[in-house]
């Protein structure tokens, strides 16, 4: 039995219907009524974090190479849209017969500054995930400057009034490590593409607070998200894009459901729980562990020791 309706993600801003990681998407995803959005993040050459899932540039923009080797400006010099389904319709389309310049909110680079403005702007309560991607050439400065850009937004101490409410996930645990003892009242997710030892029977490892299986996970071990409710832990599961998946996460009770496709999943949830809308709050995950006593010294030397999370998109 269904009772709370769970959060909403637009995964990478909804990358079913818009190019992954624009503006345009994560507008987009906020109008169909999402309770919030996904990003991943990595450092550039000169220290920008940047909204891009892959470690090189091809797949998604008309470059090559690695985000981690270029400038915020080379990055920015790119198109990050073109290469979507959507660029065949109207002005985003290459060589469209149309005088009509390109919408740079389709195709420009979208840095993490950019979208927490941009969140902070949108008039409505917003959560956001982020995801940082490790290994690294940058190790521990990646969760250094979010930290530095979340203060810079006033976001690092979590107030029940703020207009952006932020999570931090990663599948290194290290890095979670480090956001906890940075910023200790931020929430974390530990991501899961497989099942580490403990984590089957509930328990997280230290500065995780939100489980984050992938959709496959939860297939395989049907008993993992009432194990992880048992030992008092929330679940956010990715990546949830059809029917099948969304009934049975909806039927294993979890508490945020990450998804390419969020009007999709809002329509059947909708259908699923009627009279409840997408702006009902979910008190489960409203629960934010904000003690303060568990800041810890991280050791530096971490990119050898986080786990390697593959560059295939998710």
């Amino acid at each position: 039995m269904i009772r709370d309706r769970p959060l909403v993600f637009a995964h990478r801003g909804g990358a079913d219907a818009l190019p992954e990681h624009t503006l345009a998407a994560y507008l987009r995803a906020l109008d169909e009524g999402a309770d919030g959005v996904e990003c991943d993040v990595r450092l550039t050459r000169d220290g920008h974090l940047v909204c891009v899932h892959d470690r090189r540039l091809n797949r998604t923009s008309n470059g090559t190479g690695l985000v981690s080797a270029k400038t915020l400006a080379e990055l920015d010099a790119l198109d990050f849209g073109s290469w979507h389904p959507a660029a065949a319709v109207g002005s985003l389309a290459e060589g469209a017969q149309t005088d009509e310049p390109r919408v740079p909110e389709l195709t420009k680079l979208l840095t993490l500054d950019r979208l927490l403005g941009a969140l902070r702007d949108h008039g409505r309560p917003v959560r956001l995930l982020i995801e940082t991607k490790h290994p690294t050439r940058y190790g521990a400065d990646v969760e250094r400057r979010l930290v530095e850009m979340l203060r810079k937004h006033d976001l690092a101490e979590p107030r029940p009034d703020d207009p952006v409410r932020v999570t931090v996930m990663s599948f290194a645990a290290l890095a979670l490590r480090r956001i906890r003892a940075l910023a200790p009242g931020i929430p974390t997710v530990y991501l899961l593409e497989i099942l580490p030892p403990g984590v089957g029977g509930g328990r997280l490892p230290f500065g995780a607070r939100i489980a984050g299986p992938g959709v496959s996970l939860i297939r395989a071990r049907p008993t993992l998200v009432s194990n992880l409710r048992a030992a008092g832990q929330q679940t956010f599961v990715w990546t949830v894009n059809d029917e099948p998946d969304l009934d049975l996460v909806l039927a294993q009770g979890v508490n945020g459901i990450i998804t390419d496709r969020p009007k999709f999943v809002l329509d059947r949830l909708a259908k699923a729980l009627p009279g409840v809308t997408p702006d009902t709050p979910n008190p489960v995950s409203d629960k934010i562990d904000t003690n303060r006593s568990a800041q810890i010294a991280v050791s530096e030397a971490d990119s050898q020791t986080c786990r390697n999370d593959p560059t295939t998109p998710r």
